[in-house]
């Protein structure tokens, strides 16, 4: 089992920043391609980013790009997501998720992650 705790989601103004991190526990975190998504009031769970086990890949969704970065410590566990110039568009809760098949394919499609978070809360005002 792993249980993924998500933290530093908040109330920021739009261009702000904030930085998303998700702790996680129990299965060997390094193996794991990390991914975070986000799910907006009345809209479906989308995929944001995701990073390879060792943090050499990552990919962004078309949406983010450019404005977010993912990253990992494997020493720490925990896998993070910085954001900024922040839109309202942004509005939304987070869940990283972790994904054990491969540790070398970062895949979109939240059916591919095996374990969940929570999941945080991001608003960001006009």
């Amino acid at each position: 089992q792993v249980q993924l705790v998500e933290s530093g989601g908040g109330l920021v103004q739009a261009g702000g920043s904030l930085r998303l991190s998700c702790a996680a526990s129990g299965r060997r975190f390094s193996t794991s391609v990390m991914g975070w998504f986000r799910q907006a009031p009345g809209k479906e769970r989308e995929f944001v980013a995701g990073i390879t086990w060792n943090g050499g890949s990552t990919y962004y969704a078309d949406s983010v790009k450019g404005r977010f970065t993912i990253s990992r410590d494997n020493d720490k566990n925990t896998v993070y997501l910085q954001m900024n110039s922040l839109k309202p568009e942004d509005t939304a809760v987070y869940y990283c998720a972790a994904e054990y098949s491969s540790g070398r394919i970062i895949r979109t499609a939240q059916g591919n992650y095996d374990y969940w978070g929570q999941g945080t809360q991001v608003t960001v005002s006009s």
